[in-house]
């Protein structure tokens, strides 16, 4: 102390004090109000801003109160740089939080307005995260007097070293982010690996590629292996595909009917099932004369992967159901075979029977 403390200061530093609690209120219920009216808005980052900022603002003012009552306290100037110093290191770990809370937010808002889809690419955020924080932890040491200049050079030295032991897990990293980065995959796409796993993707981390399968069990993939191995994705470039029904009718039947009739019934089923794609052109391709059939394929439009199951489902019912009524057969497959016995001899091992001759026909 530089003097004895007398009642004024005592007064003073009060009110300093009281003057910035009650700023922080004030404040707080200012960023109330306009985290109201952000709240209608149809863009999410004002509402992350305006609630990272509800508890840094009015740390500030409080901060600011304390730093202005310790002015006012006749301090001895060391003790009052300390005061500072912890002030202003307390206001910078504050705003190096809530900068980290506002930039993975808009990140994170970022990536599922890009993906269209719930799940989110929380490899993107966690790498932001590390680097706003970082910063700030870097701030702090220098604002404590701390040189940050042999940390950064023992951190250069000490980063070859990790590098080179993590490995696998750099080269998992770099994958997730060039595979983010080029687009080719998205979380909410549907993949189907040469390997044979497929699902769809729920989120892509620093280290693998969750995705959930249609039996609703989780597939752990290593994005390293993702971005080397051949893939097939049903989501892009749209999320609506062609699929192929394989059918075949008799060699007596009208083809000019049978066309009619599939295509009545494809239309049918593109209006009426959930998943289908109601604009979709009916197509009918007859390619092979098959042993007791004449083989084609159907064409059908669907919304995304998983509605095929379904909209083949009730096409094949409805289609036989159709047929019948038609009478268009559908047969099944059939050969006749005719063993004889001549003046030949049996082959070796076989018994010589008398001359017979036998004809069955497979259904």
């Amino acid at each position: 102390m530089t003097r004895a403390l007398t009642l004024h200061d005592w007064i003073t530093a009060g009110i300093a004090v009281a003057a910035g609690v009650v700023a922080g209120l004030l404040l707080r219920a200012l960023l109330r109000w306009l985290g109201e009216r952000a709240s209608r808005t149809r863009w999410s980052g004002d509402d992350i801003i305006v609630d990272a900022l509800r508890t840094l603002v009015p740390c500030a003012a409080i901060t600011a109160g304390i730093a202005a009552a310790a002015g006012a306290l006749p301090l001895a100037p060391r003790t009052g740089r300390n005061v500072t110093m912890t002030l202003t290191a307390l206001l910078i770990v504050a705003g190096t939080l809530t900068a980290a809370r506002i930039v993975t937010g808009l990140v994170r808002s970022l990536a599922q307005s890009r993906s269209g889809v719930a799940g989110s690419a929380t490899i993107f955020v966690n790498i932001t995260r590390v680097v706003v924080l970082a910063m700030g932890f870097l701030v702090v040491l220098q604002t404590l007097g701390i040189s940050i200049a042999p940390l950064l050079t023992a951190l250069g030295v000490g980063g070859l070293a990790v590098a080179l032991a993590l490995q696998d897990t750099l080269a998992n990293l770099f994958a997730g982010v060039h595979i983010l980065a080029a687009k080719t995959v998205q979380p909410g796409d549907y993949i189907q690996l040469s390997s044979g796993e497929e699902g769809y993707v729920v989120d892509i981390n620093w280290r693998n590629t969750t995705v959930r399968q249609l039996s609703n069990n989780l597939v752990i993939i290593p994005n390293a292996k993702l971005a080397s191995t051949n893939m097939t994705n049903y989501s892009r470039p749209e999320q609506e595909l062609s699929i192929m029904v394989q059918a075949g009718v008799s060699y007596d039947s009208d083809l000019e009917q049978v066309e009619r009739v599939t295509i009545e019934v494809v239309d049918e089923v593109m209006t009426d099932i959930t998943g289908a794609v109601p604009d979709h052109e009916a197509a009918i391709r007859f390619h092979t004369f098959g042993d007791s059939r004449i083989s084609f394929t159907v064409i059908l439009g669907v919304g995304e992967f998983s509605d095929q199951y379904r909209i083949k489902h009730e096409f094949i019912k409805r289609l036989h159901q159709r047929y019948r009524a038609e009478g268009i057969r559908v047969p099944a497959p059939a050969r006749t075979v005719t063993v004889q016995q001549g003046e030949l001899p049996p082959p070796l091992g076989i018994p010589h029977q008398r001359d017979a001759s036998v004809s069955s026909q497979l259904q």
